[in-house]
């Protein structure tokens, strides 16, 4: 109980990455919005008390998809109707560019987030383990922004803006092709999670 007590309480932010992503052939690319990863990542980072969860396009298209969806959920009937649901979609930001999201969060506070990245493969760079920055968010406030890649993970330039890269979740060596949506709610857990 004591471990409870004495924990501070994250800022913590998340940001699902349209683009760059990578694709099946490595190349850089802009993936499409999927309407689960909306309503599923909202539901995951109201559960774990996240203070909002970005969605990065640069597609106007994509992001007046986003805006049509929120709008029920948030103005329209969806949220009179389910207000559980309204709470978690409360929590998005759409933004067209990683930077716009990292700008967002430090908003006036000119605090510059730690930022920590997820993905499937090992990397050659050193990893985080879930337990060191558990552990770290236990200790300092942050804010933190985790960032998760649709497609085929995240574009290597996305890397280079990171503090930490996670350790990836399960088997790396062999198969592990989770949701993002799965991935992203096994990581709050890890992280943010009641033990």
């Amino acid at each position: 109980m004591r471990d409870i007590v004495d924990r501070v309480r994250p800022e913590v932010h998340m940001a699902l990455v349209h683009h760059p992503v990578h694709n099946k052939t490595g190349d850089i690319v802009t993936t499409a919005v999927t309407n689960l990863d909306i309503h599923d990542n909202a539901r995951s980072a109201r559960t774990f008390g996240l203070s909002s969860y970005h969605i990065v396009t640069p597609l106007s298209a994509q992001i007046e998809l986003v805006r049509r969806i929120l709008g029920h959920w948030t103005a329209g009937y969806g949220g009179k109707r389910v207000p559980t649901r309204l709470e978690a979609m409360s929590l998005i930001r759409i933004s067209r560019t990683l930077d716009e999201t990292i700008e967002a969060v430090i908003a006036g506070r000119n605090v510059k987030p730690y930022i920590v990245a997820t993905g499937a493969r090992r990397r050659a760079t050193p990893v985080v383990p879930y337990a060191q920055l558990r552990k770290r968010m236990q200790e300092e406030a942050g804010p933190y922004l985790l960032l998760f890649g649709t497609g085929y993970g995240l574009a290597e330039p996305v890397f280079d803006l990171c503090d930490a890269v996670l350790e990836p979740i399960g088997d790396p060596d062999g198969w592990n092709h989770l949701s993002v949506r799965s991935a992203a709610a096994i990581t709050l857990d890890r992280l943010l999670g009641e033990r």
